[in-house]
């Protein structure tokens, strides 16, 4: 298994669970406690600015969700302040939540920054519906330009994130690091990591 899917080591759970990021509000919370009493899959993104993936979760049915007793979270790297807009957006009803210093994101092995997009001759996920042009003016249009006041509080444009499947408590089934700007695994893929049932 590469680095890039590798679990993450118990004693790299429990430093994890316990760096604080933060809710739609600005309060802390010890990322442990979101995944302590269950299942949960939490993906990690690049940046408020960019939601076609969050778009895509937002879809899965929460009837599916509810029956595999698994909830799915949502972490960017900005400031807390974009959090209700992102959600908006992206019409994600989950839990968002930021971790503006990244101590989590490297923690868990995402210590990867660049701007790539999907090497030559691999295929884009389906995610990636608009092309890199469209992409960019569509962030703009519904973050800086709808909300001038968050222009700098997206986070780091090149921050890569990942995907998890943890809990309940300190445990990791599934793990799946970004190495490109377009790498979140397929959602289809990640609910059934999770045990999802897809209809």
């Amino acid at each position: 298994m590469s680095l890039r899917d590798a679990l993450p080591e118990a004693s790299v759970l429990e430093s994890a669970s316990k760096c604080e990021i933060q809710d739609v509000k600005g309060n802390k919370v010890d990322f442990g406690s979101i995944f302590a009493e269950q299942k949960t899959v939490v993906v990690f993104i690049r940046h408020f600015f960019c939601g076609e993936y969050v778009g895509q979760l937002a879809a899965v049915p929460q009837a599916a969700l509810e029956s595999a007793g698994t909830r799915i979270v949502v972490i960017g790297c900005g400031e807390w302040q974009p959090i209700e807009n992102y959600a908006d957006i992206t019409e994600f009803q989950g839990a968002i939540y930021t971790d503006p210093s990244r101590k989590l994101y490297n923690t868990l092995g995402m210590d990867i920054q660049n701007l790539a997009k999907t090497p030559s001759g691999q295929k884009k996920p389906s995610y990636i519906t608009m092309g890199a042009f469209t992409n960019i003016w569509q962030s703009l249009r519904t973050g800086p330009f709808k909300i001038p006041s968050l222009i700098g509080k997206q986070g780091n444009m090149a921050q890569l994130g990942g995907d998890f499947v943890l809990g309940p408590g300190n445990t990791c089934s599934f793990a799946h690091r970004m190495q490109h700007t377009e790498d979140h695994i397929e959602v289809v893929d990640l609910m059934k990591a999770a045990g999802v049932t897809m209809a």
